[in-house]
């Protein structure tokens, strides 16, 4: 071999030296990147699942409220046309003099008997279906649950309280069927002022 030989096997040697190395380095960051990648991936996905476990946690609860909603207010409709029978029910009651009902015989008396008995019926089964009446008499007005129609001058009992029923109330749960119609006293003392609670 002659000394031009060997630097010809030098030479021809060195370019493959020079393209493996590069070509080793390559290699690794492909698979750095790639590993990069698929972490940032993961967390991408992480976060995604997360975020659907959540989204799905609040529509089981929103669900919930409003299966609870439903059962509790599904009747409002009926419960609201009912009250007016309720009403004419009442409004049969006092139609009869309290001297004649406390002397009624025979059939006179099974009629209001029977009325009575009907309207606790109607009340009973309003009551089961969570329909409650609102008994505003001597109570402060609320104008939530009753809705003033007068103002009765009247300097004994405290400025604001019900002091006349015109038409009963009724709540289904914790809303209001149908407001109270009241007459409310006006020109007594002042009502005091609820302390703060703590």
């Amino acid at each position: 071999m002659t000394p031009n030989d060997t630097e010809n096997a030098a030479r021809a040697y060195e370019p493959a030296a020079a393209e493996g190395a590069p070509a080793s380095a390559p290699e690794a960051a492909p698979n750095g990147d790639a590993l990069a990648a698929l972490e940032a991936e993961k967390l991408d996905l992480k976060d995604k699942l997360l975020r659907t476990l959540a989204d799905m946690e609040n529509l089981r609860r929103r669900t919930e409220r409003e299966v609870a909603d439903a059962r509790t207010y599904a009747v409002t409709n009926f419960a609201r046309d009912m009250l007016n029978a309720a009403d004419n029910v009442r409004r049969a009651l006092e139609s009869v003099p309290a001297d004649a009902r406390a002397s009624a015989e025979g059939p006179l008396k099974a009629l209001v008997d029977g009325i009575e008995l009907t309207e606790r019926d109607l009340i009973k089964t309003l009551e089961r279906h969570g329909v409650k009446k609102v008994e505003p008499q001597g109570q402060r007005f609320d104008p939530n649950l009753h809705q003033a129609m007068f103002e009765v001058p009247n300097p004994d009992v405290t400025s604001g309280t019900v002091v006349q029923v015109v038409q009963t109330g009724y709540v289904i749960g914790d809303r209001v069927l149908r407001p109270a119609l009241v007459g409310v006293a006006k020109g007594g003392p002042k009502a005091e002022a609820k302390p703060a609670e703590a």
